[in-house]
């Protein structure tokens, strides 16, 4: 049998290289699958014009409907500001935890192409519900007059207004989770120019998001504001059926994965497997003892053996009460697993680590998107040598312009001259680039400090107005906000973008959907945790009052600085101690199993 254990190292090592060929024939036919179980082709670049352009108009489209959400809630449904705002955040957590569910369902039963295809279709009659409670009369409350007493949304106003909500949350479940992995999906893993194409594709994903933050935060915001609110929502719904008729003129061009059942249930069975066999003593040499029959139809690559969690390892371990079909399947799959099911598992337990410290770092990010708009609103927001105010909440458009210019130019200059001399194919690994970009985290929140002193001591010494609802206004520009607004876009262009990359690379192929919820279920865990820190701090302390020249928000940023700065040490030791998926870590990698991204051989 393949199982046996060898009785010498040589004879292992034949065993192990003539495994290694029979698998190897087996993960050619099975990765990446599509319909007809042809040969894939894959579209690469041909396919960017309608992966990239379904990414831009989807984009455009929802963020430039609920940039502006909570305005459109108090102004035109009448709600008061904490039910518009605890409304938001619901919707907003919402979508976030529905990309589990959207990744389950991706993986499992409809694959990529499909979900997409429906969450698109979703994400634009939402969006369409929600144009028309704005141009129809009857679907919205009537506007409030100066004399007349505000009357808010009768019940079935509000449910046709829920109602695009939901779909709303059904098509961002689903796109989210799935859009990276399909664009992904249309470059061949397996060579030089397909790994390339996979680096810039995140690259201008995340490109494509500033640009439609940027657009939405400016031009689309001003029309909902200033024109008409009919026609601010009918154009980003306008640009979301765009959207839908970009991804599908590319139907026919797309490498459609398959998907490969629940990932989920495989780790589970694994669990319960090692938990069964917990009493068996662990083979001395499990990469070769271990039963690791690798099914046809797997979409999943080969993993090495790794010495990590090898606790786990018992799930794979054949005993007298284990049966093997002749085809090599496991009758009772609950009590016997393959070693690359354990190794699957592994791959998920050990980001896990990885995914806390992402938690800190948004709080820093999700600060200069809330405390520095209250900044600007006392600060001389005045356009020099005009009458003209800037929108306290557009100043946060540097922090994506800052974005925009660095992706194309780390993509095309600096990332080309840092290959030659690091010899890595990102430049430098994922997990130094999320190093990197935490801290500039902390440089961000100690500048924003410094920045708030000056800003405070102008405000009490040389005013230049008073607000009624904040206090006295410093006659420090709201300029100087743009430093910390640029430098937390810096963070964000490399931790959020490795962030993305990493997960990709580092689930399991049918795990890839699973992998790409994490970074929008830690966005969501993150804002829970800032609210709590926020709502902590206002209890305890007078940093944080409504009036900041009364308070002391730059001992707040301080303190964001230090539980930064202790997130960093966290992520330096998890990252030292993470092994890269397919880095092995026995002697199996010693001997012809070291297929892997040069990128992945080095840690932080």
């Amino acid at each position: 049998m393949r199982n046996m254990q060898p009785n010498t190292e040589s004879e292992g090592e034949k065993e192990l290289t003539t495994r290694k060929m029979e698998n190897d024939e087996k993960s050619t036919t099975a990765t990446n699958l599509v319909p007809d179980e042809s040969e894939v082709k894959y579209s690469g670049i041909k396919a960017m014009p309608y992966v990239i352009g379904n990414e831009t108009f989807e984009k455009l489209g929802t963020i430039g409907a609920s940039t502006n959400l909570l305005v459109y809630l108090t102004t035109v449904f009448n709600m008061k500001s904490i039910t518009a705002t605890t409304l938001v955040n619901v919707f907003n957590g919402t979508i976030n935890f529905a990309t589990l569910l959207g990744a389950f369902l991706c993986d499992t039963y409809f694959g990529r192409y499909k979900t997409l295809g429906f969450a698109c279709v979703s994400s634009f009659l939402g969006m369409l519900v929600l144009t028309l409670t704005a141009a129809i009369a009857k679907l919205h409350p009537p506007h409030c007059g100066k004399s007349e007493p505000c009357s808010g949304p009768t019940s079935w106003q509000m449910a046709f207004l829920l109602s695009g909500l939901g779909l709303l949350v059904v098509g961002g479940g689903g796109i989210r989770p799935c859009n990276l992995a399909f664009g992904a999906d249309q470059f061949d893993p397996n060579s030089e120019s397909g790994k390339r194409g996979v680096s810039s594709f995140f690259n201008w994903y995340y490109f494509t998001l500033t640009f439609a933050v940027m657009v939405s935060l400016t031009i689309i915001v001003y029309v909902q504001s200033n024109v008409s609110w009919a026609w601010g929502l009918a154009i980003p719904t306008f640009l979301m059926f765009l959207s839908c008729t970009m991804f599908f003129l590319g139907s026919k061009i797309y490498v459609k994965v398959k998907p490969d059942g629940s990932p989920l249930t495989s780790a589970v069975r694994v669990v319960v497997a090692a938990a069964k066999k917990r009493r068996l003593k662990s083979p001395e040499q499990p990469w070769l003892s271990l039963y690791n029959d690798i099914p046809t139809s797997s979409i999943n690559s080969e993993i090495p053996y790794t010495d990590q969690f090898r606790v786990l390892d018992k799930a794979a371990i054949i005993t007298e009460e284990d049966t093997i079909n002749l085809d090599g399947s496991v009758a009772y799959p609950w009590k016997l697993c393959t070693m690359q099911e354990v190794e699957q598992v592994k791959c998920l337990v050990r980001v896990i680590p990885i995914w806390f410290s992402s938690l800190i770092f948004y709080i820093a990010m999700v600060q200069q998107q809330t405390s520095v708009v209250f900044q600007a609103l006392q600060s001389n927001r005045r356009l020099s040598g005009t009458s003209f105010d800037i929108p306290a909440a557009s100043y946060t458009v540097f922090t994506m312009l800052t974005l925009t210019l660095w992706i194309p130019l780390y993509d095309r200059i600096i990332l080309p001259k840092l290959r030659k001399v690091t010899g890595i194919e990102g430049g430098i690994t994922m997990l130094q680039k999320m190093a990197f970009g935490m801290i500039l985290t902390i440089v961000t929140m100690l500048v924003s400090g410094l920045v708030e002193v000056k800003r405070r001591n102008l405000a009490l010494s040389s005013p230049i107005g008073m607000d009624t609802r904040t206090g006295t206004i410093s006659s420090m520009s709201a300029f100087w906000l743009i430093p910390q607004l640029s430098i937390i876009g810096l963070a964000e262009a490399f931790t959020i973008i490795s962030t993305v990359e990493f997960y990709y690379k580092q689930f399991p192929e049918n795990m890839r959907s699973i992998g790409s919820s994490f970074l929008f279920v830690g966005l969501a865990g993150s804002n829970y945790l800032n609210s709590f820190l926020v709502s902590t701090v206002h209890r305890t302390t007078n940093w944080l009052p409504s009036d900041l020249n009364k308070g002391k928000l730059d001992y707040f940023y301080y303190l964001v600085a230090g539980l930064e700065f202790i997130n960093l040490v966290y992520f330096v030791i998890v990252a030292r101690w993470y092994k890269y998926k397919g880095s092995g870590g026995s002697v199996a990698s010693e001997v012809g199993l070291k297929n892997m991204q040069s990128d992945e051989n080095h840690l932080v």
